[in-house]
């Protein structure tokens, strides 16, 4: 597996909220739903998004916006319009005194705003659960990021577009899938820009030794590595692995092993009806109660809860 490969492995939306927004200015919502990441794309007009802290950005039609939650964060036509409705957890919409808006906004199938021929749309798809997203790629992403459409061009939008009014069986898992896509091919294109910020064990990768190491580890997270098989691997001594892979990954080998190991287990768990002592075995632990005293001391559950909690 390739380091983006294992990145944005992780996307996997199950029932996620997708709706089609359609507005006249001057609007503007209040988004304060908490989701772990929330797409937009502009498919007509522009607009401008406002996070709590950090700098605004303003979108033109063909561009994207990604939103990693839970801080909230304004989205309108301007950045002085007053939100004129807030968007709440599990998708819940109100006015700005807390009111439900009880479908006074609603246009049809997935469709939601002012008119249908409104100047501005925007598609937007929310994970509404942080499992549904790799926890490492949500910690690799800045609060706020967009891609122009002069650097990237979605190939999807066509295709969303006719998707989200649809009304069919299995709708929603169509959706889902089409989400996936978009968010990994747009983060894919957001990680190959110069502005983009990796985590250090992304950037370590282009390092001869300790990019080994790390493909060692993620491809093998199995094996009982030790700080000097790694050396060996990588030609060097012991000693200069230990240093060089915590001065570039910001941890030592066996703690970021430890993560990995514990990440895929998580991962698994949250898929799979896989046995905890199959897990444990395929990621390198000797046994379930290894894996579960492993896994409780980082996640604060035990592998059986955080599936429970997971379904």
């Amino acid at each position: 597996m390739d380091a983006l490969s294992g990145l944005l492995e992780g996307p996997r939306a199950r029932g996620a909220f997708m709706i089609r927004a359609c507005f006249d200015p001057p609007w503007a919502l209040r988004i304060e739903d908490r989701a772990p990441l929330t797409v937009m794309l502009m498919v007509r007009g522009d607009a401008c998004i406002t996070p709590e802290t950090g700098e605004r950005i303003r979108l033109r039609a063909g561009d994207l916006a990604i939103a990693r939650g839970p801080a909230p964060y304004t989205c309108g036509d301007a950045p002085d319009t007053p939100p004129q409705a807030l968007i709440l957890p599990g998708g819940e919409c109100s006015y700005p005194d807390g009111t439900s808006l009880k479908g006074s906004m609603d246009l049809g199938v997935r469709t939601w705003g002012d008119r249908l021929d409104g100047s501005t749309v925007m598609l937007i798809g929310t994970y509404l659960m942080r499992g549904e997203i790799n926890g490492r790629l949500l910690d690799a992403l800045p609060p706020l990021l967009s891609l122009p459409s002069e650097v990237w061009e979605c190939p999807l939008t066509p295709l969303l577009m006719e998707e989200i009014v649809r009304d069919e069986p299995a709708q929603e898992v169509v959706l889902d899938r089409l989400l996936d896509l978009l968010v990994i091919a747009a983060l894919r294109a957001w990680f190959s820009r110069p502005e983009a910020e990796a985590p250090a064990w992304y950037r370590a990768l282009a390092d001869p030794v300790v990019g080994r190491a790390l493909r060692l580890l993620q491809d093998d997270p199995a094996h009982p590595w030790t700080v000097a098989s790694l050396a060996t691997k990588a030609a060097v001594s012991r000693a200069a692995m230990a240093r060089r892979f915590t001065d570039l990954v910001g941890e030592p080998p066996m703690s970021y092993l430890t993560a990995w190991r514990l990440a895929l287990a998580a991962d698994r768990l949250r898929d799979t009806d896989d046995t905890i002592a199959a897990i444990a075995r395929d990621v390198g632990y000797g046994s379930a109660f290894a894996l579960s005293g492993a896994f409780k001391r980082v996640y604060g559950v035990s592998p059986q809860e955080h599936r429970t909690r997971s379904a």
